[in-house]
């Protein structure tokens, strides 16, 4: 499926910000299954200062800063992306999930897709036992890791509620658990808390998932949204899959990746400084258009 992708972030500010430094990771990259045919970001207003770079986790990553008093700040993000995903593997042919930790364990690799920088805690998600517990109920021993992984991901989805109002970015996966509600990004770091607390390398990551209207229902120009879902390592043969725990689905041709990362501080979309004296207010409108199949 070809896509057509358009991100519109608005910042409104109270009072005249002096300036604004932000990083963005909201260029699309090419990834297994996914490649980026175009991507670029528009700013307004107009940066006095930018420059992009791959991070090492394979993201692009851009920086700018603007020095001229502004009220607003709006930044779109545009692209054209052929998504086409193999299917997953059989998930009784994957590898049990002890040897899958073992062998995580012994990589001595540092290459972007090495499972080390997903095995431990990171700045917003810490291993903590309930999480641990609660993954261990699908890990029984010998398990294939893949089929295992899938039903912690249904669990997911079944035992937690879907409120945008019960948590909010700064929410801790322990009090998402807790309260077992919360959104993409609570769901994804909980899961994320309890593979890696079995010794399994879990990795955070965002984008968009293309979403349809019901039949009949015209579809509305915005109403496409920024999502998070998880990205399992399964071994040297099967390497990363991706697990979308507030759908129960596997990773798929719905699903475009931005960025991936140890959890949400290294794969938010936007994230800066202002220099000002006010609050700020935003907004943000997401389009996902099939092109063609």
């Amino acid at each position: 499926m070809i896509y057509d992708v358009r991100h519109l972030t608005r910042y409104r500010y109270e009072a005249p910000v002096a300036a604004n430094t932000c990083t963005l990771r909201l260029l699309l990259r090419s990834i297994d299954g996914q490649s980026v045919l175009a991507s670029r970001i528009d700013v307004a207003p107009t940066p006095n200062e930018w420059n992009e770079r791959v991070d090492i986790f394979g993201n692009r990553v851009a920086r700018m800063r603007i020095e001229k008093p502004h009220r607003e700040l709006v930044i779109t993000s545009t692209a054209r992306v052929d998504v086409h995903r193999p299917a997953p593997p059989a998930p009784g042919l994957t590898p049990a999930w002890e040897s899958v930790a073992r062998d995580a364990t012994a990589s001595a690799s540092l290459a972007s897709d090495s499972p080390a920088f997903a095995l431990y805690a990171s700045r917003l998600v810490g291993i903590f036992e309930a999480a641990t517990d609660y993954a261990r109920t699908s890990f029984s021993p010998r398990r294939p890791i893949y089929e295992a992984a899938l039903e912690l991901n249904g669990r997911i989805k079944a035992d937690f509620a879907y409120d945008t109002k019960s948590t909010g970015v700064t929410t801790s996966p322990a009090d998402a658990f807790a309260k077992r509600s919360g959104v993409c990004q609570d769901f994804a770091h909980v899961m994320i808390a309890g593979l890696r607390g079995l010794g399994l390398p879990a990795l955070y990551v965002s984008g968009y998932i293309r979403t349809v209207p019901p039949p009949g229902k015209a579809r509305l120009a915005g109403a496409d949204a920024s999502h998070a879902w998880v990205s399992v390592w399964c071994g040297q043969e099967f390497g990363w899959l991706g697990l979308d725990p507030t759908n129960a689905i596997a990773e798929g041709d719905d699903h475009i990746v931005i960025a991936v990362g140890r959890d949400y501080s290294d794969a938010a979309p936007v994230e800066g400084v202002i220099l000002s004296s006010g609050g700020q207010k935003l907004d943000v409108a997401v389009d996902v258009i099939p092109v063609r199949g």
